[in-house]
């Protein structure tokens, strides 16, 4: 049987282990004369005056202390992140190694576009990819992640209704089930949120909908399909509903990776979409990022794209600023470039396969929800019998009644098991809650292993729940006050409150 262990070393940070004054970079004297030769000419003001506020450290001690900072941490490099609602799916290293040419990123943001017309294609062909993946008409890439997206989304609903003079449409609906960021986005737009609640079959309650839609009603924002996994099946339904109402569709772009390629959300009815290039197509994130946010509309919201777009005038690509109704920026300069360029290279490389991502995550997905559905004390949430498409939602309720182990137990048990914990306590309509999202990049083994972790821990908490609750053990770091952990006044991972903490003494 393997057994997981996380490096556990006393690591000090950089500042701290270049104390001593030592010699590390050094130039033979063979070559001394060169070295002054040209330093000599080096323009005197670019010259430094003082020496670099930075540790006296050789190569080896560089690398050494990285690598064991790397050993104390745990990626999707090293094992399944199942982070529902987060497509933490592997990152080809192709991608890596082509985004990382000096090319891409030696560029300047200040370039003339003459000397940068490649990457400008490539966000060219994204803007136009995006769209037809999409269903929709055109694509801003300027926002630098998902959330970024959302909001940009929100502020374009705003605008459209105040150029109509729909000055009385102030409200937003929210689904219960919706990711956090959906409320906070309408909220941070000036819109007043109304929460609709979720039908037993895990779809949103129509009912619900027709109950709060009125003349103030200026979006619905949903994703689809919703954190329950669940498609939303009378979504074209939904989508009348809100357009006899003069209100716009916004479609939450987090769930996309179940549905890519098989079903468009443009087609579904909706207006404006955002996509988390950073999951769906294979970039970095959850610390590995940046993440970088593309805004898609329909034809008659084109002119509220954020700015600037890349066009092609029929002999280069140029930036547009002349958007008429443009929401303006939403990040500086053109949105994180190389997140782009992955996203690029992973859809060029996939091309019509694309379409498998999404039947690989729902099969992956609902091979492990059948699995999981028959352990003892736990159930599925909403949508009996259904099936899912890209995650799931199971419940530890039962278990913490018969047991006295909790939701967070588990998740901290399978650390000790080497998997990722997947997201917890979301939706806030599940109790003790799992979201699980294993994406199509692992395997049936990978996946095999960790239902195999999940009915050991459940078997463990009917039989030695004191083991359980006292997990982790076997990780870097044990399990944190999370009251603590979450007040970034009394708890943040910054150098400079280590040294608060060192003056205050024990």
């Amino acid at each position: 049987m393997m057994v997981f262990r996380q490096a556990k070393w006393d690591e000090p940070v950089l500042f701290e282990l270049g104390g001593s004054s030592k010699q590390t970079f050094a130039v033979d004297d063979e070559f001394s004369g060169e070295a002054e030769e040209a330093l000599s000419k080096a323009p005197r003001h670019v010259l430094r005056s003082v020496e670099p506020g930075i540790p006296n450290l050789s190569e080896v001690e560089v690398v050494r202390h990285f690598t064991r900072l790397s050993q104390m941490s745990y990626g999707v490099d090293l094992g399944p992140v199942p982070l529902g609602s987060c497509t933490m799916k592997y990152n080809p290293k192709v991608s890596e190694e082509l985004a990382s040419d000096r090319r891409i990123v030696d560029l300047h943001p200040y370039q003339d576009v003459d000397s940068v017309q490649g990457v400008l294609e490539i966000m060219y062909l994204m803007q136009k990819w995006l769209s037809e993946i999409t269903g929709m008409d055109e694509c801003s890439l300027q926002p630098p992640a998902g959330a970024a997206g959302e909001f940009v989304g929100a502020l374009i609903i705003k605008k459209y209704h105040l150029d109509k003079g729909n000055t009385g449409k102030v409200e937003m609906i929210v689904p219960e089930a919706a990711h956090g960021s959906n409320p906070a986005s309408s909220a941070m737009a000036g819109f007043k949120v109304v929460k609709i609640p979720t039908a037993p079959d895990g779809e949103t309650d129509i009912e619900a909908l027709k109950a709060v839609l009125s003349d103030s009603t200026a979006g619905l924002m949903l994703t689809n399909p919703n954190t329950l996994g669940i498609f939303e099946s009378k979504i074209v339904e939904i989508s009348d509903l809100l357009h006899g109402r003069d209100a716009l569709m916004y479609y939450d772009g987090a769930n996309l990776n179940g549905i890519l390629g098989l079903v468009r959300p443009g087609d579904m009815g909706f207006d404006i979409i955002h996509l988390n290039l950073h999951k769906t197509f294979s970039a970095p994130h959850g610390g590995g990022g940046p993440g970088a946010g593309a805004v898609c509309v329909k034809s008659g919201l084109k002119e509220y794209l954020p700015v600037p777009i890349v066009d092609f005038d029929g002999r280069k690509y140029v930036f547009r600023y002349d958007l008429s109704r443009t929401v303006g920026r939403i990040s500086w300069f053109y949105g994180n470039v190389v997140p782009i360029v992955k996203s690029f290279i992973y859809i060029a490389t996939l091309g019509p396969s694309l379409r498998e991502v999404a039947e690989l995550s729902v099969l992956n997905t609902n091979y492990l929800m059948r699995k999981l559905a028959g352990l003892r004390g736990v159930s599925l949430a909403y949508g009996e019998g259904r099936w899912r498409k890209h995650e799931f939602v199971v419940s530890f309720e039962k278990l913490l009644k018969e047991t006295g182990v909790s939701a967070e137990d588990v998740a901290k048990a399978l650390l000790d098991r080497g998997f990722h914990a997947p997201t917890i306590y979301f939706p806030l309509i599940v109790k003790e809650a799992h979201m699980i999202e294993v994406t199509e990049s692992e395997s049936k083994e990978n996946i095999d292993a960790l239902a195999n972790a999940y009915k050991e821990v459940v078997d463990l908490a009917y039989s030695s729940p004191e083991l359980v609750k006292s997990s982790p053990t076997n990780t870097s770091v044990g399990r944190l006050d999370v009251l603590t952990a979450n007040h970034p006044k009394t708890l943040a991972p910054t150098y400079r409150y280590v040294e608060k903490l060192k003056d205050e003494g024990p």
